[in-house]
């Protein structure tokens, strides 16, 4: 067993999130429950997004970059399950207008170190599960179709996870991990090339960071930065009179616009309008 004391509390610097869902917001669930404690350094959430009814239209849900890496699956059709990597911009998914997924949402840096997989080759993509981690998607395959209750399904997911843990051999990489830090810590507003001497050349950081984050440290504290802003959930008229959110580590206004929109899909004036 593994002591959590030794592992990098990620957690404690960074929560990411994801929007909440507008678009037929009434028919239409997000959520998100913690895993069992001793998974908590690693795995963010599990989540479920669902319909209440169906819609009448063809939903489209807008997944935000948040430096994670996902597993999910139709709750229906467990066996068709799949792992999102790190995306440095926002993507869309149409979901039709009934349907019901689950997910696991790791820190960043943590679905490689538990499974010894490269981020980098699931990087702004998404792959089926059983092509990355076939003895987990063997797991999800066993899963009854539409089990009752996201209750159980967070047990079972639970119980897996504990047991690769029992297994499990820590490789964390003090100087990666000391990086990772002070890019959260700094809210992702650095000089990712004088900021970051933890012990190693830039070459060799930028090589770790790509195999457990799935990109450079720069685009990392670039989404960092962009996931700071969304929690701290500005109105549109504070983005106007705070300069916190245009020019602290952007160039100009514009320059925090174009990079927002990319991160998120549409302007901070859309998202945070009220």
């Amino acid at each position: 067993m593994i002591d959590s004391q030794f592992l990098p509390d990620i957690r404690s610097l960074y929560m990411p999130v994801q929007p909440t869902v507008r678009q037929s917001a009434d028919d239409v669930v997000y959520q998100e429950w913690a895993p069992h404690e001793r998974l908590l350094p690693f795995v963010y959430c599990y989540w479920e997004l669902k319909t209440v009814q169906p819609l009448q239209d063809s939903f489209v849900y807008r997944v935000v970059a948040d430096g994670c890496i996902d597993i999910y699956f139709e709750i229906n059709n467990p066996a068709d399950a799949y792992v999102m990597g790190f995306c440095r911009q926002f993507t869309e998914f149409p979901l039709g207008n009934v349907f019901h997924y689950v997910g696991i949402r790791f820190l960043p840096a943590q679905f490689p170190q538990l499974f010894g997989v490269d981020a980098a080759g699931l990087s702004n993509r998404y792959l089926p599960l059983a092509d990355v981690l076939p003895q987990m998607a063997g797991l999800m395959a066993a899963l009854p179709p539409g089990m009752a209750g996201m209750e159980t399904l967070r047990h079972r997911l639970d119980a897996y996870l504990l047991r690769h843990l029992a297994h499990f051999v820590p490789d964390f990489d003090n100087r990666l991990y000391g990086a990772i830090g002070l890019i959260l810590q700094n809210c992702g507003v650095l000089n990712v090339e004088k900021d970051l001497d933890t012990g190693i050349s830039a070459r060799q950081l930028r090589r770790l960071f790509e195999f457990y984050v799935g990109d450079t440290p720069k685009t990392f504290a670039r989404v960092v930065r962009f996931q700071h802003i969304l929690r701290a959930r500005p109105s549109s008229q504070s983005l106007h009179k705070n300069p916190l959110f245009f020019d602290t580590g952007y160039y100009d206004q514009a320059h925090f616009i174009k990079e927002f929109r990319n991160f998120y899909g549409v302007t901070p004036s859309r998202a945070f309008g009220r």
